[in-house]
């Protein structure tokens, strides 16, 4: 048997694996590959509308004794995902009993942010340093950066070469307070502002509680603002 062919135990007894995503459509007379071709191409045209798709469609192995079958569905097995080299499951309704994974090959094209200059390790990137460019986004497993917004208070951490794209999965939140910091404590209610200095007690991105001992011994919590800022609000 082929190595990326999975027979389940329902080439014998019949269901598909508990839970199954059942978005599959009656094949009838097509053959296999017209049918998974033309159902890969409706879930990506579901799912990611915006990006245009090359699909190859691998051969179910012929040496498996498949019992005739009237009726047929393709179908997505829990937790699969469309993206690169993946399976889809082919299965019979009636006449027989019998369920296969049949792979596909999936690439998806589109508009990406792409380095126009060497980009370091941890560092910020900014807008002038990448450029848009349609890119084969599959060859990130995790997918690549397209929207400047997604790289703000960011950093990647490793290095990108120039036209290369950005990995999603290499991009860390960057701090705007560090476990120790001085930071600026300001106190707003309804007409008044007040500040002190504290020493922040964690490491947090902005927007992210956290808790600042003050001159006085006090310790209080706030939001973390850029700046080292620590905002309360009464």
């Amino acid at each position: 048997m082929k190595p990326w062919l999975f027979v389940s135990l329902a080439l014998l007894a019949g269901a598909p694996a508990a839970g199954a995503t059942a978005t599959g459509v009656d094949t009838g007379v097509v053959g296999p590959g017209e049918a998974i071709r033309a159902f890969v191409a409706t879930e990506l045209a579901r799912s990611q509308p915006n990006l245009r798709a090359e699909i190859v469609v691998g051969d179910v192995d012929p040496h498996l004794r498949l019992a005739a079958c009237k009726q047929t569905e393709v179908f997505l097995r829990p937790g699969a995902r469309l993206w690169g080299r993946s399976f889809v499951g082919y299965r019979c309704l009636q006449g027989a009993a019998w369920s296969v994974s049949v792979p596909v090959t999936v690439r998806l094209y589109g508009p990406a942010l792409v380095a126009s200059q060497s980009l370091t390790a941890l560092q910020s990137i900014s807008a002038s340093a990448v450029h848009r460019e349609e890119i084969e986004v599959t060859r990130e497993p995790g997918g690549v950066v397209v929207e400047l917004s997604e790289l703000e208070d960011r950093t990647c951490t490793r290095s990108v070469e120039p036209g290369q794209a950005i990995p999603l999965n290499c991009l860390r939140t960057t701090p705007a307070i560090g476990q120790g910091e001085v930071v600026k404590l300001v106190g707003v209610g309804s007409g008044f502002t007040i500040s002190t200095e504290g020493t922040a007690l964690a490491t947090v991105a902005a927007g992210e509680q956290v808790r600042v001992r003050t001159e006085a011994g006090r310790t209080i919590s706030g939001v973390a603002r850029r700046g080292r800022i620590v905002e309360v609000i009464f």
